[in-house]
């Protein structure tokens, strides 16, 4: 098999690979590998392929890393159901409770240990499917 061949499949590869995670490192070393193909298909020598193919792969995982950090991860967004009222229907001893919340029962904890333990508390975060609770609502 030529070896122009080898590297075409081996970026169709990576780009394939890429479409399952996302993170644009492997297209660009996908894109670079087919583009060492072209250089092969050109007929330049297997170092001058090698070259091509391993200089454009770093580039690329550079741009793509930059690209990364300048689009960055946005801050977490507070949950819809931070600062709304719940009706606490009883209190464990080991500070956990039961609230009624949208139409069901939900497991709660105080947000701050050693907190005001009330009849009606607040909404201030989650932890999984946990709500945590607060006597005040959080500003």
């Amino acid at each position: 098999m030529a070896a122009h061949w080898l590297w075409w499949i081996v970026g169709v590869t990576l780009i394939g690979a890429e479409l399952v995670t996302g993170t644009f490192y492997l297209f660009a070393m996908g894109v670079a590998c087919l583009l060492g193909g072209a250089t092969a298909w050109l007929g330049a020598s297997v170092p001058t392929q090698l070259l091509i193919g391993g200089a454009l792969s770093l580039i690329g995982s550079y741009a793509a890393h930059e690209w990364r950090k300048r689009k960055g991860t946005p801050a977490p967004q507070p949950g819809l159901d931070v600062g709304q009222r719940v009706q606490v229907q009883i209190w464990h001893e080991d500070g956990t409770a039961r609230v009624a919340y949208r139409g069901t029962q939900w497991s709660a904890e105080l947000a701050h240990p050693g907190g005001r333990r009330e009849r009606t508390m607040y909404i201030v975060g989650t932890r999984g499917s946990t709500l945590l609770l607060a006597a005040e609502r959080s500003p």
